[in-house]
């Protein structure tokens, strides 16, 4: 037995200390480095066996973990290619030297997981002394024990009692980590780094319940599936393994919507299955379900700069061997090869989707309300896939049925043109909340859209940006006749005299509410259509809806804002008619002196703004200024006496308060006291009429 012992060759004594803080971001990663280089010792081994280097048996290779809480202890087995005095001397003695990119560089085209020599000494992150207990597959080389208590200086001797071959890795773990001798800890780590490694990993054994307690069978308890089903061939699985495939990864899960598989060989390898999952609510919280494997290891599940943003919300698994990683597999690294990988993910996510569309139209419908975010998220973040994708985003109407833009801007073109030529699309966020605008528009023989997506604003803002002669307008934006103007305009019956005299009427019944202002505006509508509309400013209401979504200045700008609605009068409505007539009768005579003292006052004030127009402010004498100050003085204190006493007419008629309020019944924004006082205010009503 010869034993050496000697200083790690490292360029500075202080390199644990880095190991152990800042170059593995989470200590629970070393089980996944140990795991990742015993898989890799089997798999060399493989290869020298097939490529007769080897002739011995290789026998049932894998990897066995075993851990012993008492002696706060875990160790990792392999029967894999072993190492001699000089390999260990070699390839642990000095960090950084990687076996796996020498092995590589003799051995092309083999799946060898190892980029970096230093996943061994991750065990120190969790370790107060490392032992490793080696046989090499050279059976004329003897075993070998090597020792490190965490400082560069280790031991290595050769033992005279010859092991199996392979090797074993010894972490007697420091106190702060003893979780990681815990039977549970281990199991879940192995779960989540290693289900899906090429070799078969062994944790203890199956255990059966017996005699009131959980007991060792003698199965092993394999915990790895070796031959996932994105190294298969597509050819060869069916739409059902694909489906269990994805429970298997998200057991709580909703079965997918359907599922792309990635399969490439150059200019890079990688292979992968992705699905389109089925969305409820945030996406937000979708997010990074997209788990990526480099052979079969698990690396991440934060694929941003792999996968294009979009494609976040997907779920799934990537493999690659050439996604660059940083020396903790942590990280992306800055590499053309990620660019060419996301490119070529977009474009095989598009080529699925047109394929889907242009050979299972049907099939595609009955998904495009699940599809729609996916594809809207797509086309607002990634140019590339907005040109390929365009020809399969479908808008839905409201009678549920789908159309490519191209097909509904036809179908509509010559009903929904206005009288500048722009084409209007009319949407709704709410079915049955925007009944009685549905119903005015369908009055007309206009088709209306459902858009009630978490995209749809941001959406309809790209496409207008795209298409400069179409506009999107909601159906409850404006009165119907206004959504899409035409050449000829209907006449209103109220003169604009008769409208100062409703407005103080109709503002004396508004409901009031500091997040709401609303507006009066007398409209020219058919005498068929409500005696009031309200209407929410398209613009407006379209850039609360993206601050929503969004936090950047201008959203939060939009954000605080209040909300506004206008009051629509229909100046041809015989109810509006007959309350003017009320108005009138209740003010009696006093009406009319009051409004030809306004009529005269106004008069006045124009008279002598003629009179002074060329005029300069600092022309004005002081007596001009004083006439001037008094007359508009005069028209204000008149027009103020008759509001006043129009508003206090206005909140004597129920009627007002009625049609107002059915207005907002319809648009669903009568609550609480208000929805009572309805109620009861039309039981009076009827009961009077009886």
């Amino acid at each position: 037995m010869s034993i050496k012992s000697g200083k790690i060759g490292v360029t500075t004594e202080n390199i644990f200390p880095v190991i152990k803080k800042f170059l593995y971001s989470d200590h629970e990663i070393f089980l996944r480095e140990l795991v990742s280089n015993a898989v890799d010792a089997t798999q060399k081994l493989r290869t020298l066996a097939s490529t007769g280097v080897f002739a011995g048996e290789t026998g049932k290779l894998s990897v066995n973990i075993a851990v012993d809480k008492d002696a706060r202890t875990l160790t990792v087995t392999d029967n894999g290619i072993g190492m001699s005095a000089e390999e260990v001397d070699r390839y642990i003695n000095q960090i950084a030297f990687s076996g796996a990119e020498e092995f590589l560089a003799k051995y092309q085209n083999q799946a060898i997981i190892g980029h970096f020599g230093l996943g061994f000494y991750s065990a120190f992150m969790v370790s107060d002394k490392v032992e490793i207990f080696t046989q090499s597959y050279d059976e004329s080389k003897p075993s070998v024990h090597w020792s490190c208590d965490g400082s560069p200086e280790y031991s290595m001797e050769e033992l005279s009692e010859k092991r199996d071959r392979g090797t074993s890795i010894v972490l007697h773990l420091s106190e702060e980590c003893a979780e990681y001798a815990d039977e549970s800890k281990v199991g879940e780590l192995l779960g989540k780094y290693c289900r899906f490694l090429p070799v078969p990993i062994i944790f203890g054994k199956v255990k059966e319940w017996k005699d009131g307690k959980y007991v060792d069978t003698e199965k092993d308890n394999q915990i790895n599936d070796t031959e996932p089903l994105w190294t298969r061939k597509p050819a060869d699985i069916t739409e059902e393994q694909y489906k269990a495939f994805y429970q298997a990864l998200y057991p709580m899960s909703e079965e997918p919507l359907f599922s792309i598989h990635l399969n490439i060989d150059y200019p890079f390898h990688l292979t992968g299955i992705l699905y389109f999952p089925r969305i409820h609510n945030n996406f937000e919280i979708q997010k990074n379900k997209i788990q990526l494997y480099c052979n079969q290891v698990f690396v991440t599940d934060e694929v941003q700069g792999i996968v294009p943003e979009y494609l976040t919300l997907l779920h799934g698994v990537i493999d690659s061997p050439d996604i660059p990683l940083n020396v903790s597999r942590s990280y992306l690294q800055s590499d053309s090869n990620v660019k060419k990988i996301s490119g070529y993910i977009t474009r095989k996510v598009a080529e699925r989707l047109n394929e889907l569309f242009t050979s299972m139209r049907e099939e595609y419908e009955q998904k495009w309300d699940d599809l729609k975010i996916f594809i809207q998220y797509g086309i607002l973040t990634d140019e590339k896939f907005a040109e390929k994708a365009a020809q399969c985003m479908l808008w839905k109407n409201t009678e549920g049925k789908y159309f490519t833009a191209e097909e509904y801007c036809t179908a509509v073109k010559d009903l929904q043109t206005d009288k500048d030529d722009k084409l209007i699309i009319l949407y709704t966020d709410d079915i049955v909340g925007k009944h009685s605008f549905l119903q005015s528009a369908k009055a007309k023989g206009y088709d209306v859209l459902e858009m009630n997506g978490q995209l749809d604003s941001h959406y309809i803002n790209w496409y207008e940006q795209k298409n400069e002669n179409t506009r999107f307008v909601r159906v409850d934006s404006d009165i119907i006749d206004h959504l899409i103007r035409k050449k000829e305009e209907q006449k209103i019956s109220l003169s604009e005299a008769q409208q100062e005299i409703m407005r103080p009427v109709f503002e004396s019944q508004l409901p009031t509410d500091d997040d709401i202002r609303y507006n009066i505006s007398f409209e020219a509508m058919s005498a068929d259509d409500a005696p009031i509309v309200i209407t929410q400013n398209e613009f407006m209401r379209r850039m609360k809806d993206m601050a929503k979504m969004s936090g950047d200045q201008m959203s939060r700008f939009y954000g605080q804002m209040p909300d506004n609605f206008t009051i629509a009068v229909n100046g041809n409505h015989p109810i509006v008619i007959d309350i003017l007539a009320s108005v009138e009768k209740a003010y009696g005579d006093k009406l009319k002196s009051i409004t030809k003292k306004i009529d005269a006052a106004v008069a006045e004030e124009n008279r002598f703004e003629e009179m002074t127009k060329d005029k300069k402010e600092e022309e004005f004498s002081q007596e001009e200024k004083d006439m001037r100050e008094e007359l508009s003085k005069k028209v204000v204190t008149l027009r103020d006496e008759r509001n006043l006493r129009l508003k206090e007419i206005g909140k004597e008629n129920a009627l007002v308060r009625q049609i107002i309020d059915l207005a907002l019944l319809s648009n669903g924004m009568l609550k609480g006291k208000n929805l009572s006082d309805f109620i009861q205010r039309s039981i009076s009503l009827i009961e009077s009429k009886e």
